[in-house]
């Protein structure tokens, strides 16, 4: 688990969501809908993306 990555993508649009669900898009590295970010599979990621799984689509590499 220490070096396995999540591949993260984009599904929904960022306009007229929380201020702190837009900075974990940020965080994640996600700016467009449908793009796609490979991350580390870590603590920190994994709240970001609990936090606002309802806009992402999330498969384990």
């Amino acid at each position: 688990m220490a070096n396995s990555t999540l591949r993260v993508t984009m599904t929904k649009s960022k306009f007229g969501r929380l201020p702190v669900h837009q900075g974990c898009l940020k965080g994640l590295g996600l700016r467009k809908i449908n793009q796609t970010v490979e991350v580390l599979n870590t603590p920190e990621n994994l709240g970001m993306i609990n936090k606002i799984s309802y806009m992402l689509k999330v498969e384990e590499k």
